[in-house]
């Protein structure tokens, strides 16, 4: 499917691996110009480098923190002409409300919940003064799956999907769209860790994580490539009556839980 995107330009945060790096690698498939922003810039530089050479398509690098004022203002005037922002960059901590203390909690809204909204206040205005674009959150399950052992991550995501629906709610006026992505159970470093870690405790051994994958819907967490699939869809004019709308990419979680 052409999803029409080719030429159109993109910037995605939190690019430097995982679910980012694979919204990079579809989006320059699809022939999009790439923007990509993340605190690493050795691993930003060798995927903007590979893709180049790949899907020969421009791919500018920004090394920034987006909890530094200064670093996202310049972010966001250094991709002021874009098509397309997925707001992806994030990492807030597991732990119930006595293990995460105030200065780990706001450490970690910083980026994910104020970092979002923040970049967006920037990028919205410059999209309407240029006539539209599509702005993609990607959010989370747990913000309506509420976790007692993840309660700063529940609470983060809930917030943002309400900014999402809130936004998305009117942004049409401006030819604006605003979309969010729930995912739950990705396949990435962070998750392969983290299996690692319940499998030691509960096993004693770390290498027999995979077991505890198992319980995932197909016995799998999803491949981020599903998630970055999807991004390039509703980023495309083929989903260009959706706004103010949150997907949830969980095998069915939320669904049984529901």
């Amino acid at each position: 499917m052409d999803l029409m995107l080719r030429g159109k330009r993109v910037l995605i945060t939190g690019a430097s691996k995982g679910i980012g790096a694979a919204a990079a690698e579809v989006f320059a498939e699809e022939g999009c110009d790439l923007h990509l922003a993340a605190r690493s810039q050795d691993a930003l530089e060798a995927l903007a480098q590979r893709l180049r050479a790949q899907r020969k398509v421009a791919v500018s690098v920004h090394a920034v923190d987006l909890r530094v004022a200064d670093d996202l203002a310049r972010l966001a005037a250094s991709a002021a002409e874009i098509d397309v922002l997925v707001n992806n960059a994030g990492d807030i901590p597991g732990g119930s409300l006595d293990r995460v203390d105030e200065g780990a909690w706001r450490h970690a809204w910083e980026l994910k919940v104020f970092g979002y909204i923040n970049l967006t206040r920037l990028i919205y205005a410059a999209m309407k003064a240029r006539g539209g674009g599509v702005i993609i959150n990607d959010i989370g399950a747990a913000g309506e799956r509420f976790d007692f052992n993840y309660i700063a991550g529940s609470t983060g995501n809930a917030a943002l999907m309400a900014f999402t629906r809130a936004l998305g709610g009117n942004s049409l006026a401006d030819k604006i769209r605003v979309v969010g992505i729930n995912p739950g159970p990705v396949e990435t470093d962070r998750i392969v860790t983290l299996m690692k870690r319940q499998a030691a405790a509960r096993f004693g051994d770390e290498s027999r994580f995979p077991e505890l994958m198992q319980r995932f819907p197909l016995g799998r967490a999803a491949k981020p490539r599903e998630i970055a699939d999807l991004m390039a869809f509703l980023a495309s004019e083929r989903s260009g009556y959706t706004s103010g709308v949150v997907f949830t990419v969980d095998g069915g979680i939320s669904a049984r839980n529901a």
